[in-house]
C-alpha cells in the first residue's frame, strides 16, 4: 500500500477521536473523569519518550548527512526550538476564550445525554462564583457570547490540530509502527478536547448534532493540515522523483519533535493532572513511555 495513503489514514483515524469524546458527552451515562486522566497521561507519556528518542535523532541523521557533523548538530537543535516556538506563537495568537482542555463536571455533561436531567443552575454561579462547584464553568447567557466562546473553542483546536496533523504524518510517513504509536497518543488527546467543544455549543444552541458535528469538525482539521503540509513539501522541497531532501526531512523532524513535547507539557500534563486524583497522571505518563519504549525495542 502507498506509504502516504497509510500517514494519512492513521493522521485521519487520530483526528476523528474528538468525535469520540463528543459521542461519550452524549451517551456516557457518567464521564470517567479518571480514565481521562490516564489516557491524556499516557498520550504525553508516549509523545514526550518518541520525541526524544526516536524523531529528534532521525532528525540529526538526516541533518548530519547532508550539512555535515558540527552544522547538523546546530540545525537540529535550532529545529526542536523552533516547532516549540512555532506551536507557543500558534498558542498565543488563537483567540480562544478558555483553555480546550478545560474540565467539565458530571452535572454540566448530564443534559447532553439525558433529555431529563436539569440544566445546573448557572444563574447562581453567576451571583456568586466562588460558591460554584469544582469544575463548574459559567455557561449562563447571554448565548451569543456563549456560541461564540464554543466557536472560538473549536477554532483554536482546529488550528492547533493543524500541526499535530503533520507531526502524525511525517511520522507514519518515515515510519508507519512509529506513526501508528503517535496516532493513538494523538487520538487519546483529542478525546477531553471532543467534550470541551461540544459542552458550550450544546448550551448555546441547545442542539446536540450541531455540537457533535462542530467537535468532529475540529478534529478533521488533521488530515487536511497533513495532506496540504505533504503537498507543499513535495511542491516546494521535492525533487523530480518526489523525494523530500535531506535536510528538509531533518528539520522538519526537529521541529515535530519540539511541537509534541510543547504539546505534552503545556497541554496534556496539566489536564491529566486536573481530570485525575493522586497519581494517575504519572502513572498514564510512565505508561505511555513504557509501551512506546517496549514498542520501538520489539521493532529493532
Amino acid at each position: 500500500m502507498n506509504p502516504a495513503l497509510v500517514a494519512l489514514g492513521l493522521t485521519l483515524f487520530a483526528g476523528m477521536a474528538t468525535g469520540i469524546g463528543s459521542a461519550i458527552a452524549f451517551f456516557a451515562r457518567r464521564t470517567n473523569f479518571r480514565f481521562l486522566s490516564v489516557a491524556t497521561g499516557f498520550s504525553a507519556g508516549v509523545m514526550v519518550y518518541v520525541s526524544f528518542v526516536e524523531i529528534l535523532p532521525k532528525g540529526l541523521d538526516s541533518l548530519v548527512r547532508s550539512c555535515g557533523e558540527s552544522w547538523g548538530h546546530w540545525l537540529n537543535a535550532a529545529s526542536f526550538f523552533g516547532g516549540m516556538l512555532c506551536i507557543g506563537l500558534i498558542d498565543a495568537v488563537i483567540p480562544a476564550a478558555k483553555n480546550p482542555h478545560e474540565i467539565h463536571a458530571d452535572h454540566e455533561i448530564a443534559p447532553l445525554h439525558d433529555r431529563s436531567a436539569p440544566l445546573p443552575d448557572f444563574g447562581s454561579l453567576a451571583a456568586d462564583p466562588r460558591c460554584a462547584p469544582t469544575g463548574t464553568h459559567d455557561h449562563r447567557p447571554p448565548q451569543r457570547h456563549l456560541l461564540r466562546m464554543g466557536l472560538f473553542t473549536a477554532l483554536a483546536i482546529t488550528i492547533h490540530n493543524f500541526p499535530e496533523g503533520m507531526a502524525t504524518f511525517l511520522a507514519a510517513l518515515e515510519s508507519p509502527r512509529v506513526g501508528a504509536a503517535i496516532a493513538v497518543a494523538i487520538a487519546l488527546h483529542n478525546i477531553p478536547e471532543g467534550v470541551s467543544v461540544s459542552v458550550p455549543i450544546f448550551y448555546a444552541t441547545g442542539n446536540r448534532r450541531k455540537a457533535f458535528a462542530l467537535s468532529l469538525l475540529s478534529g478533521m482539521a488533521e488530515p487536511v493540515g497533513a495532506a496540504i503540509g505533504y503537498l507543499a513539501l513535495l511542491l516546494f522541497s521535492g525533487g523530480a522523483s518526489g523525494a523530500i531532501p535531506d535536510q528538509v526531512t531533518g528539520a522538519l523532524f526537529g521541529g515535530v519533535a519540539g511541537i509534541m513535547v510543547y504539546i505534552s507539557l503545556d497541554e496534556l500534563l496539566p489536564a491529566s493532572r486536573a481530570y485525575g486524583k493522586g497519581h494517575d497522571s504519572l502513572l498514564g505518563l510512565v505508561g505511555g513511555m513504557a509501551v512506546m519504549a517496549l514498542s520501538l525495542l520489539l521493532m529493532k
